[in-house]
């Protein structure tokens, strides 16, 4: 009989050895989980801005965009938007309407700064070298439109 209490004893001592131990191993899984899914949702969160034209615009006029946010919408609508149609004849093409409207925007926000609008004009200038003078006038009278 005391044999099998010892027995017995051994054995729950064994089972408690190895229940410490998996209490042990899940609980350090646990303090490296949170950071592997905060990176992954970083990660996550860069891939889900939407570059689609409509969200980009949106982002320009809203009047209470910062800066920061400002400058990353242009420099997407650069990066994914920025050719615009060749010209018909010496016509702009309608197209060119959209980013006019965006140029005189920028030039309007409260949250713009020089840096933004120079940067902007500069790489629409680039991609779009038969719109340059378009694109200064339309610069100047959105400049000339603050009021200050």
């Amino acid at each position: 009989m005391e044999i099998t209490i010892i027995k017995s004893l051994m054995g729950l001592v064994a089972i408690l050895g190895v229940l410490v131990f998996l209490l042990f191993l899940t609980s350090a899984k646990r303090k490296k989980s949170p950071a592997i899914f905060k990176k992954r949702g970083k990660k996550e969160v860069k891939s889900k801005v939407k570059t689609d034209f409509k969200s980009l615009l949106s982002i320009i006029k809203d009047k209470n965009t910062s800066t920061d946010e400002l400058k990353k919408a242009l420099d997407l609508v650069i990066k994914h938007h920025g050719v615009v149609h060749k010209k018909l004849g010496l016509r702009p093409h309608p197209d060119f309407d959209i980013y006019m409207d965006i140029l005189f925007t920028i030039c309007r926000h409260p949250n713009t700064d020089k840096n933004i609008i120079v940067n902007f004009d500069r790489a629409l200038g680039k991609l779009n070298p038969e719109y340059k003078k378009e694109i200064n006038d339309t610069i100047s009278k959105g400049l000339d439109s603050r009021g200050y």
